[in-house]
């Protein structure tokens, strides 16, 4: 029963940095049948110096550099454990630096320098000291390096990262470039004095430079090599940020990365004895079979279950029976609005979901669109409120057995309002040529309905509620608008003086956000009704018009001229007929006398074909105005023997006359 070591066994081979390292066994006993587990721990000893990475270091320090600043050193590595690894460092005599030995989080060891005394360039320009790494053997072990120091000019900023320390959990079957952190400095110096350089920091281990590579110039830290979570289970990185001025500013953080132990690590099934055959009167817990079962694995995926193979006996549930959803109209198309979820209690391919939209109505397929495999309900296109307020449809949850059971849920999806539409004037209509003209008469009263702007909106509820202000008026105080109606009133009452033509313009403006609006011009006449009422003109004059009796004056002196032409005509008429009549008696008289001898002859010519008197045309117009008129007349014509009757037509031509309601805009009188 001695347990024999048959080779040298040598710790570090065997385990590495791992402590205690033991090798494990099993020990069969038979008749009776017994199974031991065992474990051999095997003891370090003191048989391997320090070593460092190399025989020398060089450090360029500014000498702006404050007292108490730290410089990382490259860190010696000691294969041995426990007190046979490295302890602790020694540093050389000097003025300037004295030597902090700090611990990481696996019990290892790392030296920095930290400045005691500044350094002064011009009173030395290099300084050599010499870093000694002891182990904790007896007698102890240990390893030197020279470090060179060269004390330059200062750059006056150094790299400054966005935080001393970083976390980072990655899974140790991440592939080789996936990201694990992204470290961060700045530099408040211009030029190459601010081009910052990453890079890990002189003590970080060999063995993480392979796992993890680090870009230098985005700080980008990525999986290099392939992590395992049973070997190591966490990293401490150390990084440095470095300029690129003639005397590098360095600032220097930690990264902490976590390994996330995954189910890589099958269980391994050992069987030590197995009882064959097993007789047909074995009592009940009778051992047929010695069965030892491991798995590397840490947690859950540790743990070792055995399983009962599914039948599908269960459909999709899902958490509920119906969903509504409320999507905003105007979508950007392509966007994810529902999630059904569903679960299965079988397994295997008997709990796997598939999802589908059943087509009842065409157009919910052209419209939604749900993935297969997770659920997710898209919208395809953009909806439109006013088009279609809701949408129904049907989703089936469906698993892979055989028969493969399935469950449909129902969908609702209500298309909300936005204020997407301005209102739309209807009266009067903005789109035309024409113009709405309103006629108030003077003397209205306050409060008085002249007409109404009629308007609507194509959204619903409060997106679709109206409001009306009097945005520009000629005269802001004559004229009020209802603010929900539309209704434009008169806001007092109406002089006789006011301004003949009113031109409001309305500003409709819905309540939605954002707000939306439009405008709707309204003209307005403010005259009387026209009254074709002939009456005395005296009487028509205002009283207090300095040409009240021009009118008067200027239709007697058309009298009086019209009756002097008339008695003129009348009276050479007269004599024309006169003299004719004169000349016929002389004609008879000549033939009775043919053989006397002729008097003295006179003779008149005469206009033979008929004399008709010209016309003569007087033509009144009164204006709609209440109190005064102009006197519109055509000049008499005077006729001629040499003139023609188309002369006497085109002359005697009634005028057109085109009258001009308002008292702003009236002719001339003859007097002017």
């Amino acid at each position: 029963g001695a347990l024999l070591v048959s080779e040298r066994i040598d710790r570090e081979e065997l385990c590495g940095a791992l402590s205690p390292c033991s090798l494990s066994f099993e020990i069969v006993v038979e008749n009776p049948l017994e199974l031991y587990s065992g474990a051999v721990e095997i003891q370090d000893i003191n048989d391997n110096d320090p070593v460092f990475p190399s025989s020398q270091a060089r450090l360029e320090i500014s000498e702006s550099v404050a007292a108490g600043a730290r410089f990382p050193l490259e860190s010696a590595q000691d294969p041995d454990v426990g007190v046979n690894s490295l302890q602790t460092y020694q540093l050389s005599a000097n003025p300037h630096f004295a030597l902090d030995v700090q611990t990481r989080v696996d019990g290892s060891k790392y030296a920095e320098l930290v400045l005691e005394k500044e350094l002064d360039r011009e009173e030395q320009r290099e300084l050599h000291l010499v870093l000694t790494a002891l182990d904790g053997g007896s007698p102890p072990r240990s390893a030197h390096v020279q470090i060179h120091i060269d004390v330059v000019d200062a750059n006056d900023n150094a790299p400054v990262f966005n935080q001393s320390a970083y976390k980072a959990n990655v899974r140790e079957n991440t592939p080789s470039g996936t990201l694990v952190a992204r470290i961060s400095a700045y530099d408040l110096d211009d030029g190459p004095n601010g081009d910052i350089v990453y890079s890990f920091s002189s003590h970080t281990p060999a063995k993480v430079r392979e796992l993890f590579a680090l870009d230098s110039a985005t700080g980008e830290l990525r999986v290099k090599g392939q992590l395992d979570y049973e070997e190591t289970k966490l990293y401490e990185i150390y990084l440095q940020a470095k300029d690129k001025g003639a005397v590098p500013g360095m600032a220097h953080c930690k990264v902490l990365v976590e390994v996330v132990d995954v189910n890589d690590n099958a269980p391994e099934v050992t069987v030590t004895s197995v009882y064959s055959p097993v007789p047909e009167d074995a009592a009940p817990g009778t051992v047929v079979a010695l069965l030892s079962v491991t798995d590397l694995d840490s947690h859950d995926n540790g743990l070792i279950l055995v399983q009962v193979s599914d039948v599908n006996d269960n459909a999709p549930k899902s958490s509920q029976d119906s969903y509504d959803v409320y999507v905003l109209e105007n979508n950007v198309p392509g966007i994810p609005i529902l999630n059904v979820s569903a679960t299965d209690p079988d397994l295997g391919r008997n709990a796997h979901l598939s999802y589908t939209l059943l087509q009842g109505d065409p157009t919910v397929g052209h419209i939604f669109s749900i993935n297969r495999e997770n659920g997710t309900l898209y919208l395809l296109s953009s909806l439109d409120h006013e088009y279609q307020v809701e949408f129904s449809m049907m989703v089936q949850v469906q698993d892979s057995g055989s028969p493969p059971l399935a469950t449909n849920v129902s969908v609702s999806v209500f298309v909300t309002d936005l204020n997407d539409n301005a209102p739309t004037v209807l009266y009067p209509h903005p789109n035309t040529t024409a113009t709405y003209t309103d006629v108030v008469a003077p003397g209205t009263p306050a409060g008085h309905m002249i007409t109404k702007v009629v308007a609507v909106d194509a959204d619903a509820g409060y997106n679709a509620w109206i409001s009306y202000t009097l945005l520009q008026a000629t005269d802001p105080s004559l004229f009020s608008v209802g603010l929900h109606s539309g209704e434009i009133f008169t806001a007092r009452q109406l002089r006789e003086d006011e301004a003949p033509q009113h031109t409001l313009v309305i500003l409709l403006k819905d309540h939605g956000e954002p707000m939306l609006s439009a405008s709707a011009t309204v003209s307005i006449s403010v005259a009387e009704m026209v009254k074709e009422v002939f009456t005395d003109l005296t009487d028509m004059a205002p009283a207090n018009d300095p040409r009240r009796h021009v009118t008067f004056y200027l239709i007697l002196a058309v009298i009086l001229v019209s009756a002097a032409f008339f008695i003129t005509m009348l009276s050479v008429g007269i004599f024309k007929c006169y003299k004719w009549r004169q000349s016929k008696e002389l004609f008879n008289s000549s033939r009775s006398t043919l053989y006397r001898t002729p008097g003295p002859f006179h003779h008149i010519d005469a206009v033979r074909g008929g004399f008709t008197p010209p016309n003569f045309y007087h033509q009144v117009y009164l204006t709609t105005d209440s109190r005064q008129s102009d006197l519109l007349c055509k000049k008499p014509f005077t006729s001629s023997p040499l003139g023609s009757r188309q002369s006497t037509m085109r002359n005697g031509e009634p005028g057109l006359y085109h009258q001009i309601v308002g008292t702003a805009s009236r002719l001339p009188t003859p007097a002017e």
